[in-house]
């Protein structure tokens, strides 16, 4: 690819470049900013730079178009591979990036990419590397809005309601996904793991799944494996693509999650879903559909935000009871009725 930056032609349009966060639930949480430089420059082109493992998400939201994925390991700062990564990207001549991830190192590809606006939070001091610089405007407000504020000038905020996140999916692709895993006719897909640590897993998957009327389909990645392990029904964690693990979520009757990635696509993908949280709280990273239902106990040492209970009670999980569960999925409806 040439290094030399073409001209812009004052009828072409601009162009946007994004880079994602490094999370599926954020990734998710900031389409509403994608979305909303959409309604502001119908024209724009907006390429969004993620990691591998994100880049399956990206690739099927509505108004991206073009998902780069960065060969960068997640916590390395691998510099001479963003250098070349941004000298590669400096030919597509970018007006503008906008850079989610508060760290110093997400902000060099557009430094190294010559792309004379470079937008984000001030993060870890990144004076310099970014010149359109904005500062938080609460530590827990929620995610959405903190990317969203990203589509406006600093200190002004975006229009409310934000638009929610939502993901394409291939009917025809999904159900022969789920025939190639075996699974036929209705089912519950259930995610009992959480990337971010224990704190947020709620024990009692394997008594709820007992109690279940449809099959029930693990899902998650390989690090998920302990804790899908003796719950009853089909174990999938660590044996999908996350393209497989985003269709078979997209054809499931009933979706029940910890706060993760795979609740955040559950929501996009408008499933009727059941999300339980501890130590985290729906207020900052709450699944942004209204098929979803929030149980939290909200007690007062909740939300920690911690990765292990650092009281060492693991109340906020372990007093969320499987009636209560129950009790939500009852008030979805979903069970007894036709599949959707």
């Amino acid at each position: 690819m040439s290094t030399r930056a073409p001209r812009r032609g004052a009828t072409e349009p601009a162009r946007i470049l994004v880079v994602a966060p490094n999370w599926i639930g954020d990734a998710l949480l900031a389409q509403p900013l994608l979305a909303r430089l959409r309604e502001q420059r119908p024209a724009v082109r907006i390429d969004v730079l993620a990691p591998d493992w994100v880049a399956p998400v990206l690739r099927r939201m509505p108004g991206v178009d073009e998902v780069i994925a960065a060969p960068l390991r997640h916590g390395a700062l691998q510099l001479r591979e963003r250098w070349r990564l941004g000298r590669l990207l400096r030919a597509r001549a970018y007006d503008q990036a906008i850079v989610l991830p508060n760290s110093w190192k997400a902000a060099l590809v557009p430094f190294f990419a010559n792309i004379a606006l470079r937008s984000g939070y001030v993060g870890e001091s990144r004076y310099g590397l970014l010149n359109l610089l904005y500062r938080a405007a609460g530590a827990r407000e929620p995610m959405a809005l903190h990317y969203a504020r990203l589509s406006e000038p600093p200190g002004s905020a975006p229009a409310q309601p934000l638009p929610e996140p939502r993901l394409a999916l291939d009917s025809a692709a999904a159900r022969a996904t789920a025939k190639r895993f075996g699974i036929e006719g209705r089912y519950a897909v259930f995610c009992p793991g959480a990337e971010y640590g224990p704190a947020k897993r709620w024990p009692y998957f394997a008594e709820l799944a007992a109690r279940m009327p449809l099959p029930v389909v693990l899902l998650g990645s390989a690090r998920d494996r302990e804790a899908c392990a003796g719950v009853p029904g089909l174990d999938l964690a660590g044996r999908t693509s996350l393209d497989q693990a985003l269709e078979l979520i997209g054809c499931a009757e009933l979706v029940v999650s910890n706060d993760s990635g795979l609740m955040h696509v559950a929501a996009a993908l408008e499933r009727p879903q059941v999300a339980l949280f501890g130590s985290s709280s729906p207020e900052h990273t709450p699944p942004l559909s209204a098929r979803s239902r929030v149980v939290w106990l909200q007690l007062e040492c909740s939300p920690c935000f911690a990765r292990v209970c650092p009281l060492g009670h693991f109340r906020c999980m372990k007093e969320l009871s499987v009636e209560r569960a129950l009790d939500e999925i009852a008030r979805l409806g979903v069970l007894t009725s036709p599949a959707a």
